[in-house]
């Protein structure tokens, strides 16, 4: 099951285990239990600590529990997690068999502080990059309160599930029954929803907290590139972000950045965020800038006010709040979103086995997504609403060899249809006749360009018409002692290892800025204000 090199190195991690472990299978007669049962077999040879029993005592076969002996701490996993949640369990063996964790000490204590029985599901695929984070945090939190339970469930495993709650688009987490979230969730983010009192004790510590020098609002390559530009100048830095990493966390294989052959998004994501902490930033996640506030007088402070009430001012501020997934906006798009429609193939792909599927775009994402999905689904349909496909040309002639693919362009999608439940098909018109057409489908995964997110920006500096934050060759923007890079901003490719050089631009230029600029003193102020 695993080869003697990763075997080799999940004994290493083994060592760390401190507490005896229990796995606990539950199996039948299928295939997929073989394949469990020797999977764990396998675990289970690698450490004194590590016992395995069969019990067959739950439900969904196979599946299996990872408990500490003599307590009621442990994790369940419904299915094979390898692929994408290997990663997620040898993680549950360490901390099962009490290796600590390396999250927050302050958001173990909210974890531990929580009080009320909370049974977690979640759903995920083994190619979804954005599942891990969310079965992770869920097993250390029922690790940390045993007033928590989890299970993560394999959704192309269990069909019958996944058709029954009609669940489309993964991760997707219930609750005691309840849907709780969909996508990707941090620790952080989970524990803030079920603390209803974080939000406004955060909101107080980040309103008493002193000016910086250089405030960066934003946490993608161009933010984290800029905070750590920034605090080797030996000034005060702090780092607003929504979601540390941005989308650089929904970005499946990364094979252009510079002397990397081969990485992908959740890693780079997690390799920034530790660098930056490698450095005196203050680094403030989950907080989303609403408004700029340009300096009342000359020399003054500039404010960025937050979602949840506080406010933050620096002498400088980056601009780095990326962008997000184009949508279709056309009727029903919304209605059926995680119904049917969907944005990463990769992610809920495997959810679509066996059914019709539509990807609009016929740029690279769009091609590259018909290709994944065409080994998954029954039949893919592209739909461009150019002339002709702008994806490089291999893509196009690997495209274009497979049997269950069928390229249509100078298609433009006019509607999402549906049966009030989940996504029934697609309207599109011909754009060379007017023709309107509708397809059966059963999947819409939409592969469009980026949308930067500069709404809470306008009426304060120049945008451009695709709403862009205009910025000269320094990342100086129209404001003064405002800069911006990366996909919000101008710069023509929307690009990981471009966006983190305009966020190294953009620090030396707040730096410059920063230096040139003379100390305003009360009295030079007011003298400024009279003139």
């Amino acid at each position: 099951m695993l080869d003697a090199n990763l075997s080799a190195q999940l004994k290493a991690y083994l060592e760390k285990v401190t507490q005896p472990i229990e796995i606990v299978a539950s199996l039948d007669d299928s295939a997929k239990s073989a394949e469990l049962n020797e999977l764990l077999e396998q675990i289970a040879s690698l450490s004194d600590r590590i016992s395995l029993v069969r019990r067959d005592d739950d439900a969904r076969k196979p599946s299996f529990a990872i408990n500490r002996v003599g307590t009621d701490i442990g994790v369940r996993f419904a299915g094979i997690p390898l692929g994408h949640e290997f990663t997620s369990l040898v993680l549950a063996l360490l901390q099962v068999g009490g290796h600590p964790s390396k999250a927050a000490a302050e958001v173990i204590e909210q974890v531990r502080n929580l009080d009320g029985d909370y049974k977690f599901e979640t759903y995920f695929s083994l190619s979804c990059q954005n599942c891990p984070d969310v079965v992770q945090a869920l097993n250390l939190m029922s690790v940390l309160n045993p007033k928590i339970r989890h299970v993560a469930i394999d959704g192309a495993l269990y069909q019958d599930e996944v058709e029954a709650r009609q669940i489309m688009s993964v991760p997707t987490v219930y609750l005691n029954g309840g849907v709780f979230g969909q996508g990707r969730m941090s620790l952080e983010q989970i524990v803030a929803k079920l603390d209803t009192g974080a939000s406004a004790r955060e909101a107080g510590k980040i309103e008493a907290k002193d000016a910086f020098d250089v405030l960066v609002v934003g946490g993608g390559p161009a933010g984290a590139a800029a905070a750590i530009y920034a605090a080797r100048k030996g000034i005060r830095t702090g780092v607003a972000a929504e979601r540390f990493g941005g989308q650089v966390l929904d970005t499946m294989a990364i094979e252009n950045f510079v002397s990397v052959d081969y990485t992908e998004g959740p890693k780079l994501g997690t390799a920034l965020e530790q660098h930056v902490k490698n450095y005196d930033v203050d680094i403030m996640n989950l907080q989303r800038a609403e408004k700029l506030v340009p300096p009342g007088e000359p020399g003054g402070l500039i404010e960025v006010q937050l979602a949840n009430g506080a406010a933050l001012k620096s002498k400088t501020v980056i601009l780095s709040t990326g962008a997000r997934w184009r949508q279709m906006d056309v009727p029903g798009e919304e209605e059926y979103r995680n119904k049917g429609v969907a944005y990463c193939p990769h992610c809920d792909g495997p959810l679509f086995k066996g059914k019709r599927v539509a990807v609009i775009g016929g740029g690279n994402s769009g091609a590259e997504a018909a290709i994944d999905l065409a080994g998954i689904v029954a039949h893919v349909t592209l739909l461009e609403f150019d002339g002709k496909l702008r994806a490089d040309d291999v893509l196009q002639r690997k495209l274009r060899s497979l049997p269950n693919v069928d390229v249509i362009v100078s298609a433009q999608s006019t509607e999402v249809l549906g049966d009030g439940q989940k996504v029934t098909g697609l309207v599109y018109k011909d754009r060379t006749d007017g023709v309107m057409h509708s397809l059966a489908l059963e999947g819409i995964f939409v592969q469009i360009g980026l949308l930067p997110n500069t709404e809470w920006l306008k009426g304060t500096l120049e945008l451009s018409p695709r709403g862009e934050i205009v910025i000269d060759a320094r990342g100086q923007t129209s404001l003064p002692g405002v800069f911006a890079a990366g996909d919000a901003t101008t710069v023509p490719y929307k690009q990981i290892v471009i966006a983190m050089g305009a966020g190294s631009t953009a620090a030396l230029s707040a730096f410059d800025h920063l230096i040139r600029s003379p100390l305003v003193t009360t009295e030079n102020r007011k003298e400024a204000v009279a003139a």
